[in-house]
């Protein structure tokens, strides 16, 4: 049986996370591992997941940090965590629901039909924001994602920002994590841009998302305008990277299977 280990960065998070992990446990496609990545959230969210990781032992794990030291160490000591662990697939996604579990079963099923990345996009056709966005955030948003980053980066996928994928066991041992630099928005960027120039399979899947219901989102102005800038940043530094450079591992991925017909998907070599 293939493991498949949901990786979920938290920092005060503790509404959502139980019903969270509930969802994830219950979900009957695929057996589901979880390891929570808390940045010593001072609303006592790395408790309820030490609670929770005590009631489901071998399913849930938690991963305790020292303080809130952004998004991009947060995902990367999720994912050593989880390679450490034997993770065959690796999914990230956010604690608040706007990545929706639903798209869990599509996002795997991509994976395996040849892809080494999935990124759950909201701006390719079929895809969609939360009816309450403005115009202008819509607008900026879809700008920066199919304009911006694609026209500097050359990036083939339409949400390169987006946070919820999956990845191949493969594909974050190729990319060698010690070298992504980012926080926030940038941070999806930089390993999507990184995995291009390795030669990475890129697919996008179409999701519906809503913003957070519960919890208090994260979000300023800070993050936006870093990831503007490091943009320009990591072209340089990564501009130079070629499948060849990629690092090796003895992994072999299970044999493709073709998505079912119902279900859009781009994949982009």
């Amino acid at each position: 049986m293939l493991n498949i280990t949901v990786v979920i960065p938290t920092y005060n998070e503790a509404e959502n996370l139980p019903r969270l992990i509930d969802t994830l446990l219950s979900m009957e496609e695929q057996r589901l591992n979880i390891l929570v990545v808390d940045d010593h959230s001072p609303d006592g969210t790395g408790r309820i997941a030490d609670e929770l990781a005590a009631q489901h032992p071998g399913r849930v794990a938690v991963l305790h940090r020292k303080g809130k030291e952004g998004l991009g160490p947060a995902y990367v000591a999720g994912f050593k965590q989880a390679l450490a662990s034997g993770a065959d697939y690796v999914i990230q996604m956010d604690a608040d629901f706007s990545h929706q579990p639903s798209y869990i079963p599509h996002l795997i099923r991509t994976l395996e039909s040849g892809a080494d990345l999935v990124i759950a996009s909201r701006f390719m056709r079929g895809g969609g924001v939360d009816k309450e966005w403005s115009l202008r955030r819509k607008l900026l948003s879809w700008w920066a994602n199919s304009i911006y980053v694609r026209l500097i980066l050359g990036i083939p996928v339409s949400d390169a920002t987006g946070g919820y994928r999956i990845w191949r066991r493969a594909t974050l041992i190729g990319l060698n994590l010690d070298q992504i630099r980012s926080n926030g928005y940038a941070f999806q960027v930089e390993m999507a841009y990184v995995a291009h120039r390795l030669g990475f399979k890129l697919a996008e899947i179409p999701i519906y998302f809503p913003d957070r219901r519960d919890g208090t989102s994260k979000m300023d102005m800070k993050i936006p305008l870093e990831a503007a800038a490091r943009v320009w940043q990591m072209m340089f530094q990564h501009r130079g990277l070629t499948p060849q450079q990629r690092r090796t591992a003895q992994y072999a991925p299970p044999d493709p299977v073709p998505a079912r017909e119902n279900e859009k998907v781009r994949v982009e070599g």
